[in-house]
């Protein structure tokens, strides 16, 4: 459970041009569009990447295959997931980081988590559970440096208040497949972890 601080505006996260001239120097040259969901009661936070290409110009989390796997794995509908009282969704870099010239994802861009991420945490006081979503987000919740693979591997070891999931994106076919572990073991527990802390 996240302490409680000073009240944060977020208009000021939503008008945010501090990577401006980073985003326009990408092969995809775009604009920075903050994409978050997230109100004082949510119960439970994700903690994902970074918006891609698609939930850029929707500006709404997890609108994608990605998003639709995700609410799969957590047994919960649209209604349910974009009920920003009930969860909250905060990515490591709250903008679409772009493409570079090959056409691949660019990293969440650091500043992104030191200049936001403490304050926007404070905000959701009544958190029980936090879904780590990939790499990035569980090195910076975790304090760790293993890999997504090891982390998950391990993922009792962080319950009751985290779950660390590897990214749902169609690029992580190969390793669902290669562990089937993963979506028979851990997916029952996310849905009642996820059931639990709705309650």
């Amino acid at each position: 459970m996240q302490p409680k601080t000073a009240s944060f505006d977020f208009s000021d996260l939503k008008a945010c041009k501090l990577c401006a001239s980073r985003f326009a120097a990408t092969a995809t040259s775009h604009s920075p569009r903050p994409v978050f969901q997230g109100q004082a009661p949510a119960r439970i936070l994700i903690a994902s990447q970074a918006p891609g290409v698609r939930v850029h110009e929707s500006g709404q989390p997890f609108t994608d295959p990605s998003g639709d796997r995700l609410r799969a794995w957590m047994g919960i509908g649209d209604d349910i997931f974009y009920d920003a009282k009930r969860i909250a969704i905060l990515p490591m870099s709250f903008c679409f980081p772009g493409y570079d010239a090959k056409s691949a994802d660019l990293p969440p861009p650091p500043l992104c988590a030191r200049k936001w991420r403490p304050a926007m945490l404070s905000q959701f006081p009544n958190v029980l559970l936090t879904i780590l979503i990939g790499g990035y987000a569980q090195k910076w919740h975790l304090q760790t440096r293993s890999s997504v693979h090891s982390v998950v591997a391990n993922w009792q070891v962080y319950l009751p208040h985290f779950l660390p999931l590897p990214h749902p994106s169609w690029r992580n076919n190969a390793w669902l497949k290669k562990n089937e572990w993963f979506e028979a073991k851990v997916v029952p527990v996310l849905r009642q972890k996820v059931q639990e802390a709705l309650l």
